[in-house]
């Protein structure tokens, strides 16, 4: 797996060994950039990278522009080739790996009101295929108190699930499928996206 484009394009990472890591494809990539950067996301922004595997969606966003990238995976062999992504690219200082359950680590930030609460302007999210979609529905809604209007939540699922189901709050405002791979845009309900 590679990096697609910005300023480390045509780095290797590394990728966890085992079938419980499922690496976006670079056409999907490619695409998925491509709307982000449309969507005026990327530049300085301050990423979360849940389910992070190898840390392809959340390294290729620091590629391009992202000033911080916050890296969370339960999966030890997937928290080592993290470290080791950051370490060859030269860029731990502003990734930082956390191991751990999603959940746990939602459940662990500061919200909204406190002074040291974070807020992600854009948030990868490629869960296990066969993570539940109740789970999908209960991260999302621990999200949205680290969001702002301008956020984007990304999703990846089979294209044969259904579309997530949305807690309060949260709408979809745009889907696109790449083969077996769908991908939803999300964002806070208050502020329409573009189509």
């Amino acid at each position: 797996m590679r990096i697609i484009a910005g300023a480390h394009k045509g780095a290797r990472l590394s990728s966890p060994s085992g079938a419980n890591t499922r690496p976006t494809a670079d056409r999907v990539k490619e695409s998925l950039f491509s709307m982000l950067e449309g969507y005026g996301v990327l530049q300085a922004a301050n990423v979360l990278d849940l389910f992070a595997g190898s840390g392809g969606l959340g390294f290729e966003a620091m590629s391009r522009g992202a000033a911080q990238v916050d890296f969370v995976d339960s999966s030890l062999t997937s928290i080592r080739s993290l470290q080791s992504n950051a370490e060859k690219l030269g860029i731990e200082h502003s990734a930082e790996v956390h191991a751990g359950d999603v959940l746990h680590f939602l459940a662990g930030l500061p919200v909204t009101d406190a002074p040291e609460a974070r807020t992600f302007d854009l948030v990868f999210m490629d869960p296990p295929y066969p993570l539940s979609e109740d789970a999908v529905t209960q991260i999302l809604g621990r999200l949205t108190a680290h969001l702002d209007l301008e956020s984007i939540v990304v999703v990846e699922r089979a294209a044969r699930s259904p579309e997530p189901t949305m807690p309060d709050g949260l709408e979809v405002f745009r889907s696109k499928t790449f083969g077996e791979t769908a991908v939803h845009f999300v964002q806070l309900v208050g502020e329409p996206g573009e189509a």
